[in-house]
């Protein structure tokens, strides 16, 4: 690479005239080269079956009512902003408003590069602590989401579906608030009866395409549900540490009585919960990814 070679002979000439002019242009080279070393690797770590695909978000709020509710959203916004900054394209599938703040459950579509490859680092539950803005105590509170992440596998030959096995329910779309935003009943909620899978879609224009993509997100969960069960049988062959998929934090976020973020599986952590909050979680997903590409079992701990 020429820029290397470039970058080496400065390196030389610095070395030899200890010029401080020098050393100021050769500075910025050695950060772009070194920024363009880690991308990299990051794209020699993405080798799963599925990191290629598109991905499918699902956020969830946990227990807390409006506190839970607003973590979700912003937790929302972190991805969507992460998102926009790989020129992603980000399309909301199906969304719940909090009666007061904040989302119940917001499902994602996200079409791109790697996004599901990329995007499996935030799977799991993030923990939220602050002083709530809800609270006229102003008191500090934890809040909990969980957010899922799968392949979308498009319209994938090896999931079969039994139409005994599901049951199509059509409703009226809403929006904020649960105000009708249409008078008909293009909305459509798919229950897979044998697993209990629940998947709705209304942001569509039409009772069809919401099928359509319900149907995607069903598939997608289901080839999921099968991955999470090899993964666990060869757990209990390795004799290895069995993850739980809520209750099992993966990242807290602590923005009193001290800022900071933690992943609790690599121990990677930042002290600008602003910035990560804002989208800015590429460090957090780089980590994760030479993490699991050392095949470290999972490690719970508190920030």
């Amino acid at each position: 690479m020429r820029e290397v070679a470039d970058t080496r002979e400065l390196a030389a000439l610095d070395a030899e005239d200890q010029d401080e002019n020098l050393r100021m242009e050769l500075e910025p080279q050695v950060a772009a080269l070194e920024q363009r070393l880690a991308a990299l690797e990051v794209q020699t770590l993405l080798r799963g079956k599925y990191d290629a695909h598109d991905a499918i978000v699902a956020i969830h709020a946990g227990a807390g009512g409006t506190e839970a509710q607003d973590w979700a959203a912003m937790i929302a916004r972190m991805l969507l902003r992460y998102a926009e900054a790989q020129g992603w394209a980000a399309r909301v599938v199906d969304e719940h408003h909090g009666e007061e703040a904040g989302i119940k459950s917001i499902t994602v579509a996200i079409a791109g590069r790697h996004a599901y490859g990329l995007l499996q680092s935030e799977a799991g539950v993030h923990r939220l602590v602050r002083l709530s803005p809800y609270d006229s105590d102003h008191r500090r509170h934890t809040s909990f989401c969980l957010v899922e992440v799968i392949p979308d596998l498009g319209e994938a030959v090896d999931v079969s579906i039994d139409p005994k096995d599901i049951r199509v329910d059509t409703f009226l779309a809403s929006g904020h608030g649960g105000q009708s935003v249409q008078t008909t009943y293009s909305a459509v909620r798919i229950v897979h009866l044998p697993t209990g899978i629940i998947v709705s879609c209304q942001n569509e224009r039409s009772q069809q395409q919401n099928r359509q993509t319900a149907m995607r997100v069903l598939i997608a969960r289901l080839q999921a549900l099968e991955e999470a069960k090899l993964a666990e049988e060869k757990q209990v062959l390795r004799g290895e540490y069995k993850e739980a998929a809520w209750g099992n934090q993966i990242r807290s976020y602590v923005l009193h009585p001290y800022k900071m973020v933690k992943d609790l599986r690599t121990r990677y952590e930042e002290s600008n919960p602003d910035d990560v909050l804002n989208g800015k979680i590429g460090r957090f997903v780089e980590e994760y990814l030479r993490w699991k590409a050392e095949g470290k079992p999972n490690r719970k701990g508190e920030v």
